[in-house]
């Protein structure tokens, strides 16, 4: 348990499990972006993090999609019109940066230097620093179907936190399957 957190272990299994409630009950009438809203809701929350992006990967083209997102670029805003921001897929099958690189892995991760990270690339223009960067790759069954990041807790990210977004992830992925993949 994180120092000077509210939440208790058993608040956040409790949590979890209501999450995964919620989620089962909002598969029959919640679109797609209702439920990544609720994830974000939630990651950030029990993360203690001020910023969240939620995507799934596209089956028909490989693309990554945050359809859930904090807003860190006066960018933003245009995407959340569009419903979507999407990272496209490389030629050679990865996404790139440190925001691809839980994609390309299937590795979650966490780092205090997110600048000097061996896979960042950089900030765009206009965009929120982030001191501290957190990223689950969600998975069904071994097969990436999105992915939770998040960026500047109130506290440093331990592995904790590592597996609260991880716990979150698997019930994202659940989620995801049955409403994209199914189709």
């Amino acid at each position: 348990m994180k120092k000077n957190h509210n939440l208790t272990k058993e608040i956040i299994a409790r949590d979890l499990k209501n999450l995964n409630d919620k989620l089962f009950h909002m598969l029959n009438y919640s679109s797609l972006k209702e439920i990544s809203d609720l994830i974000l809701e939630e990651s950030t929350r029990l993360t203690c993090s001020k910023y969240c992006y939620v995507a799934f990967v596209d089956p028909k083209n490989g693309d990554s999609v945050g359809i859930s997102f904090s807003h860190l670029t006066t960018g933003c805003q245009y995407y959340a019109d569009l419903g979507e921001a999407r990272f496209k897929i490389r030629k050679d099958g990865t996404y790139g940066g440190l925001l691809g690189y839980s994609l390309d892995t299937g590795e979650s991760f966490f780092t205090h230097d997110p600048k000097n990270h061996p896979v960042a690339h950089g900030l765009p223009p206009g965009h929120e620093p982030i001191e501290q960067f957190l990223s689950v790759a969600v998975k069904h069954e071994g097969e990436i179907l999105g992915q939770i990041v998040l960026a500047n807790p109130e506290e440093k990210y331990g592995p904790e936190d590592l597996e609260i977004a991880e716990k979150i992830a698997n019930s994202y992925g659940l989620t995801l399957k049955e409403i994209i993949h199914q189709k």
